[in-house]
């Protein structure tokens, strides 16, 4: 079994990898790092660097994990597309990184981390950066 966590170049997505590394040392598991971008966009926030990508790998196998990645993209629903993954590697644990959202942001726009944690069909561990929500 593996730990699957949701990586994006963003405070939350560091607090998420920094505890998937935790939990996947905690429990001696494999760690799957995900960064996902909508198919098709020309400018993606939530899109990682390799750069980024291998210094996150890095900081796993500094810790003692074995940990790969993977850059996936997503045609209709972020939100399905990291559960289907997530069964696909038969995660014993998801990792998601949450920010903080208005309650217009999250009726216009919808919460992809709201989705993951309803829907799956394991363990979710949801993490906020320091300070967020301030």
């Amino acid at each position: 079994m593996s730990i699957i966590v949701g990586f994006v170049p963003t405070p939350a997505g560091e607090a998420a990898l920094t505890a998937g590394i935790a939990e996947a040392s905690l429990r001696n598991e494999d760690l799957v790092i995900v960064n996902s971008a909508r198919q098709g966009a020309l400018v993606d926030k939530a899109v990682a660097t390799a750069a980024l990508l291998e210094e996150a790998a890095k900081r796993a196998a500094d810790a003692g994990v074995t940990a790969s990645v993977m850059q996936s993209s997503y045609q209709q629903d972020l939100a399905d597309e990291f559960l289907d993954l997530a069964r696909e590697v038969n995660a014993s644990l998801i990792v998601i990184g949450l920010r903080h959202r208005s309650q217009v942001g999250k009726f216009i726009m919808g919460s992809h981390a709201q989705r993951i944690l309803i829907q799956a069909d394991r363990p979710v561990l949801a993490v906020k950066a320091d300070g967020a929500g301030r």
